[in-house]
């Protein structure tokens, strides 16, 4: 159901999206609202969690702007954590993230790249606090189910790597006078 899901969203968004920037001001001009790019990994794709972290970000109040279900190579993922290049668990970390599928989305709201970190929890799953995502559905830093985008320079080089300015959808939230001043 997530890949038909997946599947009519890609559809959509390729039929009706225009191309726009990806920060920009919000209606009311007060603040500016970001984008940043979530990864369900392939851990968390594979004990059917996508749906519970979709949740948890439109539940919060976040647009939803691009979503796909990939199956990404080693090069896109060795670009993606190119930053990570040096460290000894490199090689590993690139050989899980192409081991199945991602599902990749961009968000967009209000400071959401600091509150989706917030929401994600701590890299490594034991130092999270319950409640976050990682604190309740993980255990080894492995297997931590979800990768946010850490700084908007970095959202907005993940999110140029993994969709076509095409693929960002831009609409009016109905809820959006709902969730901001």
């Amino acid at each position: 159901m997530l890949a038909s899901l997946a599947a009519l969203l890609a559809y959509v968004v390729t039929r009706l999206t225009p191309n726009l920037q990806t920060v920009y001001k919000s209606t009311n001009n007060s603040m500016a609202t970001e984008r940043t790019f979530i990864a369900v990994k392939p851990d968390g794709v594979q004990r059917n969690l996508s749906g519970e972290i979709i949740k948890r970000f439109e539940n919060k109040g976040f647009k939803l702007v691009a979503m796909k279900l990939v199956m990404s190579t080693e090069e896109q993922l060795k670009q993606h954590y190119a930053d990570l290049s040096a460290l000894p668990f490199f090689p590993g970390l690139v050989k899980f993230m192409s081991s199945g599928p991602i599902l990749a989305m961009c968000w967009e709201g209000t400071n959401v790249v600091k509150t989706a970190r917030i929401m994600m929890g701590e890299t490594k799953p034991f130092d999270s606090k319950p409640g976050t995502i990682r604190g309740d559905y993980c255990i080894e830093v492995g297997r931590n189910i979800i990768h946010g985008s850490d700084s908007v320079e970095s959202a907005n080089k993940e999110i140029a790597l993994w969709f076509k300015p095409e693929e960002l959808l831009s609409w009016t939230q109905a809820t959006q006078a709902w969730i901001y001043e």
